[in-house]
C-alpha cells in the first residue's frame, strides 16, 4: 500500500505529554475525529490524574502498567522515551500508519491529507552529511543533532537534484515558527521560520541528517525503528534513533523523505542552557557515531529489522553512546513486538 486511505486505513497519532488538557491536544483531538484517526496521549508521572479530552485515549502511567506487554513495566518515568509505550499499544491494536508529534504543535489542513509512501521527488544520493533546513529556506539554520561543524556546508542545488521513485517509510514533516533547532541556534537566534510549503526531497543510502520526532509519519513496516532510548540525554534520545533508523533503512532501500511543512510550533518554555548541556554529547559525538553505524555489517530484509536495531546498539553502547542498561529496555521493546505479532498470527 502506497497511498494513505483515510477511510480504510488505520492511523494513530501519538503524543506523551504532562500538560493539562491545552489548545494543541483538543485541536489535534478534533482533527483526529475529523478525520478517523486514533489520537493517543502518553501520560507519565507528573501528568493530571484527571485528564479528559473527548476522542482521546489518555494512558495515564497506571493504566500503561496494566498490560500484558512487558516494556511499559520497566520503561522508566519522566522520560520521553515514554512516548514507545504509546507505539507498541497501536501497533498491538493494527494500527497501519502512526503520526507523531508533541503538545506544543498545532496542525495546518494538510497535515491530514492523504500521503503517498512511493513517491517520485528530488533525492540526494551524494553521501556524506546534508543539512536539509537549508532546502527550505534561505535562513542560517540547521536541524538538531547536524555536527556543528556541518552547519556552513554548501548543498547541491535543489533544482539539479535527480528526480527519482523512491519508498519512504519514514517521513519528517518540517514545523514553521519555531523549528526543531538545537540550544545553540536559539541562544543565538529567536526569529520565527517559515518554511518553503512547495518542496519535499529524499535522503537516499548514505547520506546523513538527523531527524525529529516533532513531526512524523511511519508506515507499519518501519515499526520496529520507532524505538526511542531512555539511558540517554533527553535532547539526544530521538536524534539517536534517527541515526539508528537511518542506517537500517539503507538495508532495505527505504529513503529518508523531508517534507513542507503541516505544522507550526508555539514552543513550550525551556532553559536553554539546560537544553544546551543536554545537547552536548551530541555536539561531541555525532559525527563519530554515525561514522561508527555505517561500518556495521547489517542484514539486508524486513525480517532483520530487529536483529539490527540490537547490532546497532550494542555499538551505541561500547561507544558510550547510551548506557548499556539500554539493552534490557530493547530486549523487552523487540519481545513486545514478537508477541504482537505471534498473537496476530494465531488470529489469522
Amino acid at each position: 500500500m502506497n497511498k494513505i486511505d483515510i477511510m480504510e486505513t488505520q492511523i494513530s497519532v501519538i503524543v506523551t505529554s504532562i500538560a493539562k488538557p491545552n489548545k494543541v491536544l483538543r485541536r489535534l483531538a478534533r482533527g483526529c475525529k475529523e478525520h478517523g484517526f486514533n489520537f493517543i496521549i502518553i501520560g507519565d508521572v507528573s501528568s493530571p490524574v484527571d485528564f479528559r479530552i473527548n476522542n482521546c485515549q489518555f494512558y495515564s502511567l497506571k493504566r500503561q502498567r496494566e498490560t500484558n506487554l512487558k516494556y511499559p513495566r520497566i520503561c522508566p518515568q519522566r522520560h520521553y522515551s515514554r512516548k514507545n509505550v504509546g507505539y507498541l499499544f497501536e501497533i498491538q491494536k493494527g494500527t497501519e500508519i502512526i503520526f507523531e508529534t508533541d503538545d506544543d504543535n498545532l496542525p495546518y489542513q494538510s497535515f491530514w491529507d492523504s500521503r503517498n509512501r512511493v513517491l517520485k521527488v528530488p533525492t540526494i544520493k551524494t553521501q556524506g552529511w546534508v543539512n536539509v533546513y537549508r532546502y527550505f529556506t534561505n535562513e542560517l539554520i540547521w536541524p538538531r543533532g547536524l555536527p556543528l561543524n556541518k552547519i556552513n556546508m554548501h548543498n547541491q542545488l535543489y533544482e539539479s537534484l535527480p528526480i527519482k521513485t523512491v519508498d519512504c517509510p519514514i517521513q519528517q514533516g518540517l514545523v514553521n515558527n519555531n523549528p526543531d533547532v538545537d540550544a545553540v541556534f536559539r541562544l543565538i537566534h529567536s526569529k520565527s521560520i517559515v518554511f518553503s510549503d512547495v518542496r519535499k526531497l529524499a535522503l537516499a543510502k548514505g547520506v546523513w541528517c538527523p531527524f525529529n520526532s516533532q513531526n512524523t509519519a511511519w508506515w507499519k513496516d518501519a515499526f520496529p525503528l520507532l524505538y526511542l532510548p531512555s539511558y540517554c540525554s533527553f535532547r539526544m534520545t530521538d536524534i539517536i534513533r534517527s541515526f539508528v533508523a537511518q542506517r537500517i533503512a539503507w538495508e532495505n532501500d527505504w529513503a529518508i523523505l523531508f517534507h513542507e511543512p503541516t505544522m507550526w510550533q508555539e514552543r513550550n518554555k525551556h532553559d536553554l542552557m539546560k537544553d544546551f548541556n543536554d545537547e552536548i554529547p551530541g555536539y561531541l559525538n555525532n559525527e563519530k557515531t554515525c561514522d561508527e553505524l555505517e561500518k556495521l555489517h547489517l542484514k539486508r530484509g524486513i525480517g532483520y529489522l530487529t536483529e539490527n536495531l540490537l547490532i546497532c546498539y550494542e555499538k551505541l553502547i561500547e561507544s558510550g553512546v547510551v548506557n548499556k542498561r539500554e539493552i534490557q529496555l530493547l530486549e523487552k521493546w523487540i519481545k513486545d513486538l514478537e508477541d504482537i505479532n505471534s498473537m496476530k498470527k494465531n488470529h489469522i
